[in-house]
């Protein structure tokens, strides 16, 4: 096989055309291979194969940067720079991770795993080298989803006013190809990419000014003449007003072609974007055929496309989904946003029931909370529903424009804690630290999927200002769903086992492993209290004056960050009322990014563990007996 053959990007550069389309499908059965069994981005990998064959056959990495934005569509780039005898540990723990990685390779020059950021990176390492006085290339590939995002716009916009070298790669895998227009295309491309035609044309419009009395107005004549017959024959022509030289589309999966563009957008002078047409799942028939459930599956039988799920309880995006629903029915005030991810955050059945309600703003986090903002400004209970990793990307607009000015916005947190095999670009560990410290701001947490059910209808009838639910991503735990939900007193939390050695205030999935272990304390004689901390803002300020009155030792668990945390926040309460002489430790998540793995994993990693909160609460068990 060709592809034993590969372990670093010059290996290519010796090869035929022939060779290269013959490894290009030894890569897709590789990737078709390998993820059934780890699971991992498929149909987006399968899309790019040919692509990213094409420009490390052109380009000299890591000399010259090749940035792939968000990252997940780069396991072919892996591949052919030496990391294919790894791909059995893709995305487990301390195994090869899913996305670039600059520890992982020197060919991984930029790490992402949030979309729209390569333009923005591509440009400060075009600045860098030309301070520098070097002259590598500097290629971006973005996809049309991606360019869409605001920063990537900001960004386009200033590398057109400084004209930098710099490439980008538009890998659009949602348009296809005009045969009728396809020829004109690729001809204009030629022609406006070659050195002596720039140069030619630039001449002629010089001549034409210098000539007395006419030459201005000739000049613009031809320049206008220029511009309609552009405006006329091509689809670029936003990218060249934003002063880019646009070449395509071209067809992402014909290497020749390819390959040969990219050498004539190599010698364009300032930026240029190769328009790049590609199919997602390309040579696997079930991801061609429904690529957005195959963006990224778990493992699956190549012969069937069947994805193996494990059974049990519905998961808490399904919960929410479904309860949803349920509650639009009931209230025509309801509207649901999210940025680009209606599958992923539960809401293909709401957008197919109630589709004027369901609002997909593309990859615009900010965008989509300032528009929740002006709907609930006018009577209507939009409900943000966003991947707690996203949620980060909006931070201003969540301050600025709905804690501020106080308005009913519900925010639906999904993958709140850890995320398991996406790893530390997608952990919602951070969530917690940054919306306590607002104004205005509620924030819980359920216990399980019947108490999801209850906050979503305390965030319904909520009328005092933003209010967000965060759930994980895992599985439910069982819980009776037959039951109407309830809304829950705000700020108010409750006791689920009684116990005097020590109490547990554990918030989310925390009270589950709180209940295990005071399961097995309870066989020593150590009575353990749990406490479902439901509310993390507003804190259950009764019960922590209970506690601090009680003297008994506190321990807080939660799958979050420590610093800024629920369990910094208990203990800014026991500060600002003054109480001291208390034991309080906190469990949460260390001062670092933890990487891929499964949730089991990362949790032992770091202590959020039954065995570990028992070894905790033995450490307080002789001072307990000593005060009795």
């Amino acid at each position: 096989m060709l592809l034993e053959q590969i372990n670093r990007p010059e290996d290519l550069k010796r090869l035929s055309m022939a060779e290269l389309e013959v490894l290009a499908g030894e890569i897709r059965q590789f990737l078709i291979e390998k993820l059934s069994v780890t699971g991992g981005h498929l149909s987006s990998n399968l899309g790019v194969v040919e692509l990213t064959i094409a420009l490390h056959t052109l380009f000299h990495s890591p000399y010259d940067k090749l940035l792939f934005d968000v990252g997940h569509q780069a396991y072919v780039h892996k591949i052919l720079t030496g990391r294919k005898d790894k791909f059995d540990t893709l995305r487990k723990y301390k195994g090869l991770c899913g996305f670039i990685k600059r520890s992982e390779s020197e060919h991984d020059v930029w790490e992402a795993g949030h979309s729209s950021t390569s333009l923005s990176a591509a440009m400060g390492m075009a600045m860098a080298r030309d301070l520098k006085g070097e002259h590598n290339k500097v290629v971006a590939i973005i996809g049309d989803g991606a360019i869409t995002g605001g920063m990537a716009l900001e960004a386009m916009n200033h590398i057109g006013h400084e004209k930098k070298n710099i490439m980008v790669i538009l890998n659009d895998n949602e348009m296809s190809i005009a045969p009728n227009v396809g020829a004109i295309h690729n001809y204009l491309s030629k022609i406006r990419s070659d050195r002596h035609y720039l140069k030619a044309k630039e001449e002629v419009e010089h001549l034409l000014k210098k000539i007395p009395a006419i030459g201005g107005t000739l000049a613009k004549t031809a320049e206008k003449l220029k511009d309609s017959l552009k405006y006329f024959v091509l689809n670029g022509v936003w990218f060249e007003e934003l002063g880019f030289t646009y070449i395509g589309p071209v067809d992402g999966h014909n290497l020749p072609v390819l390959l040969d563009t990219l050498k004539q957008a190599e010698k364009v002078v300032g930026p240029v974007l190769v328009h790049v047409v590609t199919t997602k799942g390309k040579g696997y028939t079930p991801a061609e055929q429904d690529s957005h459930s195959w963006h990224g599956p778990g493992p699956y039988k190549i012969e069937s496309g069947q994805v193996l799920k494990s059974v049990g309880p519905p998961m808490y995006t399904e919960v929410f989904g479904n309860t949803l629903i349920q509650m639009a029915e009931q209230d025509s005030r309801i509207v649901a946003v999210t940025p680009a991810m209606p599958g992923g955050s539960g809401l293909l059945k709401f957008a197919k029931q109630f589709p004027s309600r369901m609002i997909d703003v593309g990859i615009a986090e900010q965008h989509a909370a300032t528009l929740c903002a002006g709907l609930a400004s006018e009577g209507l209970k939009p409900v943000f529903a966003v991947y707690s990793t996203f949620l980060q990307r909006a931070y201003d607009q969540v301050v600025h424009d709905i804690c501020r000015p106080k308005l009913n916005v519900a925010f639906a947190i999904d993958r709140a804690g850890f995320v398991g095999p996406d790893g530390e670009t997608h952990q919602g560990v951070y969530d917690i630290a940054f919306l306590r410290s607002l104004p205005n701001m509620v924030l819980m947490m359920p216990k399980d999927e019947k108490e999801l059910q209850d906050m979503m209808q305390t965030a319904l009838e909520y009328d005092e200002g933003p209010i967000a639910y965060r759930y994980p991503r895992n599985s439910g735990v069982g819980a009776n769903l037959d039951e109407a939900p309830k809304a829950i007193p705000i700020g108010t939390w409750e006791t689920l086992r009684d116990g005097d050695y020590a109490a547990v205030l554990a918030v989310g999935p925390m009270v589950q492993v709180a209940l295990e272990a005071s399961e097995q304390l309870a066989k020593e004689g150590i009575k353990l209290r749990v406490v479902n901390a439901r509310f993390i803002k507003p804190l259950d300020e009764v019960y922590l004056h209970q506690l601090a009155n009680e003297s008994i030792p506190i321990i807080t668990m939660e799958e979050g960050a420590i610093q800024g945390g629920f369990g910094s926040a208990v203990m800014e309460f026991f500060a600002a009322n003054h109480f001291t002489g208390l034991h309080v430790n906190v469990m949460g998540i260390p001062d670092y990014f933890v990487e891929h793995g499964s949730v089991k994993e990362q949790r032992e990693e770091v202590g959020l563990t039954a065995h570990n909160l028992i070894a905790e609460v033995k450490k307080l068990v002789p001072r307990k007996r000593q005060r009795a």
